[in-house]
């Protein structure tokens, strides 16, 4: 049943409406995430400025980057060549290209609709523009619940198991000591709530993320000579002209788009939940720091996944290999031994960030049932126990299911977001008129949007001289 169901959601729906919508959304934006990719980059530069008792756009960016990053750009990039051939690289592509728009106005709306909690910080995220943008309280609560069983629960364990696996191939490290390890240091985070989840996902990322994609440039440099090759056989394999790999386009098309969402988590309506605690002066800022996210996962760390592989020589058409397992033993091949522990220790480091942000996701779910702190103690304590059991067991039924809620929880999402487009393009077209009129960093005036139902204390009237004092 779990495979029929994922079949029919991955197979067909979620292709069109992944691949479809994501045309509309950057058609009608003008194709927003290509006019504001030098703006994507200069955010860059938001490294260094911190809000007291706030998150930062920048801190925003780290942690969702810390969950879009994670075993899925090392194992699954690896798995989808595998069942998919080279050309599903292609559509992973297609899916993040498209995928900058969705997540570009997903972002936004989620700032645009945040509330401010009972500790002065920011909760949004898709729960809180269905309810308050499309007036649907059963909706908002059915998403939360896919939202708090898939990512707080289902892929904590997932991701476990994952790093489990790969030390105790590469160290022979006891699966219960890496969970009773992770189990210790996630507490110790997770305990001191969003501030210090970003602060630590605020130094870590960046640092994990630029050691694999220099490692990633090293292995591009010594086989030079077969990039070429291996970027065409990734064309090649993407439109079935390539006879080694029977599944044609569409095995390569549907790896491409499952494996691409699992990655980028564009459309997918986890990234909004993290995009609306950052402390920005416009919704659509962070709509375009978040676009940034998505190329950064996917054009840039699963690509260098890619090429790792097939540059390495190690793959074969047809070949029955554990994801990491390939990835480590592709690198080996170029670099030494020491890469298959470099892959070892790049996916812990990957896996652990995402742990983080997937508890943050559960427990912004759970805040829109409840503001109980025993609710949230109990949850805590379930997601450290779920680690520590997750890290020993065979996962591929929890793994079917979990493909399932979060193919259930993109649709929910697209449904909003399609129906929310025109609150989205006001949005956008609002932040445009200030930066064509020469406003680097535009200010959001809720009295032009007096219609919709927005946190009052959230989003303030802005008087006029604040508006030429940002200009100047």
């Amino acid at each position: 049943m779990l495979e029929l169901l994922n079949d029919f959601l991955w197979g067909k729906l979620l292709i069109v409406g992944l691949i479809g919508l994501g045309l509309i959304f950057t058609v009608a934006s003008g194709f927003v995430q290509f006019r504001y990719l030098g703006s994507m980059f200069s955010i860059l530069g938001e490294a260094f400025q911190r809000k007291p008792g706030q998150l930062s756009s920048f801190q925003a960016l780290m942690l969702s980057v810390a969950g879009r990053v994670g075993a899925g750009n090392i194992a699954g990039v690896a798995v989808a060549i595998m069942l998919g051939g080279p050309g599903a690289v292609f559509w992973m592509w297609v899916v993040a290209l498209l995928g900058m728009a969705t997540s570009y106005f997903e972002c936004a709306l989620a700032q645009l609709y945040k509330r401010r909690d009972g500790e002065g910080l920011y909760r949004g995220g898709p729960a809180f523009y269905i309810q308050h943008g499309l007036g649907q309280r059963w909706m908002a609560v059915l998403f939360s619940i896919l939202l708090l069983v898939t990512f707080g629960l289902g892929f904590n364990a997932l991701q476990s198991f994952t790093i489990a696996t790969s030390l105790s191939d590469s160290f022979g490290l006891p699966t219960l000591v890496t969970g009773l390890g992770f189990t210790v240091v996630l507490a110790l985070i997770i305990f001191g709530g969003v501030i210090r989840i970003a602060k630590v996902a605020d130094v870590v990322v960046p640092i994990m993320a630029l050691s694999y994609i220099v490692i990633a440039l090293c292995v591009i440099v010594l086989h030079i000579d077969r990039v070429p090759e291996a970027f065409a056989l990734i064309f090649r394999s993407a439109f079935g002209l390539e006879p080694a790999f029977a599944g044609g386009i569409g095995a390569a098309l549907m790896m491409g788009v499952k494996r691409g969402l699992f990655s980028n988590e564009a459309g997918l309506g986890s990234a909004p939940n993290v995009a609306a605690v950052a402390e920005v002066s416009h919704p659509a800022t962070q709509g375009v720091v978040q676009s940034f996210s998505v190329f950064i996962d996917t054009l840039i760390i699963c690509t260098s996944t890619a090429m790792i592989i097939l540059l390495s020589g190690v793959f074969q058409a047809g070949m029955d290999m554990p994801g990491v397992i390939l990835t480590q033993t592709a690198l080996a091949s170029t670099v030494g031994e020491w890469g298959r522990f470099f892959i070892s220790l790049a996916l812990l480091l990957f896996a652990f960030t995402t742990i983080i942000y997937n508890y943050y996701l559960g427990e912004n779910a759970l805040s829109f049932f409840t503001k109980s702190r025993v609710a949230v103690l109990v949850y805590r304590l379930l997601v450290v126990a779920l680690v520590i059991w997750g890290s020993q067991q065979d996962l591929s039924t929890v793994f079917g299911f979990a493909d399932l809620t979060m193919g259930l929880l993109a649709v929910v999402n697209l449904i909003a977001l399609a129906l929310l487009l025109k609150i989205g393009l006001r949005v956008m077209r609002d932040y445009d008129r200030q930066r064509r009129a020469g406003i680097k960093q535009p200010v959001f005036d809720p009295s032009k949007f007096a219609d919709l139902d927005l946190d009052p204390t959230v989003w303030k009237t802005v008087p006029a001289p604040t508006q030429e004092k940002v200009k100047k």
